[in-house]
């Protein structure tokens, strides 16, 4: 089941970070070898769609994050294309 939230925190000297669920709930840890797209950087507030698995006794992380563009950007991405 997919799942959305806003990264809290990112670490890219360890690779390791945190998203905050939309829906509310504990903060969920996931690790760079999980993100989808391969050599961006997450950043603090940015919307990212992930699943969850449990590790570690139960312990549930985000796994298989994809950054998911807010409509604002897309629309200036789009008006930005038609202009040429």
């Amino acid at each position: 089941m997919t799942h959305f939230g806003k990264i809290k925190s990112y670490d890219s000297s360890v690779g390791t970070g945190s998203i905050s669920p939309e829906g509310g709930g504990d903060t969920l840890r996931f690790k760079k070898a999980d993100l989808q797209q391969e050599g961006q950087m997450p950043k603090v507030d940015q919307r990212y769609s992930y699943e969850t698995s449990e590790v570690d006794g139960g312990k549930k992380s985000a796994i298989n994050l994809q950054h998911q563009q807010s409509n604002e950007q897309s629309q200036a991405e789009q008006a930005r294309n038609q202009q040429g």
